[in-house]
């Protein structure tokens, strides 16, 4: 029945079926061509199959197809590849972003750190690395995946990943700021003189609209498997440096300034996450009645073959 539901889905440009091809689990393995359009609609209906307890499912996108078969079967899938879904995929990727692991901690203490140079510096060069450099938007898309699907412990393994992550990276910022100061690197004054990062410590209503276009970007881009919009979306919020300037205010005794990046901080995560949940959640009104339909349908079939 699984090669027929395969077959038979719109969108399958072509089936392979290899009898005994699998040593563990022992079984056939079958390859399909499909359009990235009706893949959620087929991954419903293999589920409906429970072929996820006897076996599993890989998914690759090839870089290059040349078919005709491919091409009629493209047109036939309702809807474009670029908008569609793949619940699964999707919360593959925020998951293994969302881990709190040494790379995610290296790299937001990097980051970190980067932003208490450009920010005692007066170095927008600095503060534009510290965007790009900074990891939080994969453990931020994972709650916001985790409240659109109501998978708890996603979200709560991306929220210990920035509750854990962000105090760590802030506190060293601040040890390395209290280093500096009797070495000179920089004066006690040099928060009175960065003009060019004023804007981390001065929230308004257009740091809410950037975060909540960062949101919507950076969502839209994993949606579609786009990994270079994501550059944007961390060069665009100042999450970073916005924790960095928390730190070097405290240690300068700036505690107005302190106050007024850590809400900078505290909006920019807010508003990605809410705008990311309400890109998930539209995209799952807009999807939601096909897949369910064909999985209901299957269902129906496999009900039928054991009566």
């Amino acid at each position: 029945m699984t090669v027929k539901t395969c077959r038979d889905q719109v969108g399958t440009a072509g089936v392979a079926l290899v009898r005994g091809a699998s040593v563990v689990p022992a079984g056939d393995v079958i390859e399909v061509q499909i359009a990235r359009e009706s893949v959620e609609e087929l991954l419903e209906k293999l589920k409906v199959l429970k072929i996820r307890d006897v076996g599993s499912v890989a998914m690759t996108t090839p870089e290059f197809v040349l078919s005709s078969g491919a091409d009629r079967a493209e047109h036939a899938a309702p809807g474009d590849g670029a908008d569609a879904v793949i619940w699964d995929d999707v919360t593959r990727q925020t998951g293994e972003d969302s881990r709190l692991t040494w790379n995610f901690l290296a790299f937001l203490v990097l980051a970190t750190q980067l932003a208490g140079i450009g920010i005692v510096t007066d170095s927008p060069i600095a503060i534009v690395g510290a965007m790009a450099v900074g990891p939080e938007f994969g453990p931020l898309a994972a709650l916001a995946v985790s409240l659109a699907t109501r998978q708890w412990k996603l979200g709560r393994r991306a929220a210990t990943a920035l509750g854990v992550g962000f105090p760590v990276a802030m506190l060293l910022a601040a040890l390395t700021a209290w280093l500096s100061i009797p070495l000179g690197l920089f004066p006690r004054d040099a928060l009175d003189t960065g003009s060019a990062v004023e804007f981390i410590y001065h929230p308004g209503p257009y740091s809410l609209i950037v975060a909540v276009l960062a949101g919507i970007a950076g969502m839209l881009s994993i949606i579609g498997r786009r990994s270079a919009a994501l550059i944007g979306v961390f060069i665009s919020v100042t999450t970073v440096p916005a924790a960095g300037y928390v730190a070097v205010a405290l240690v300068l005794g700036e505690y107005p300034k302190a106050a007024g990046s850590a809400l900078q901080l505290l909006l920019n995560l807010v508003g990605i996450v809410v705008a990311a949940v309400a890109v998930l959640l539209f995209y799952r009104v807009v999807a939601k009645q096909r897949p369910a339909a064909a999985a209901r349908s299957v269902r129906g079939q496999r009900s039928g073959t054991r009566n």
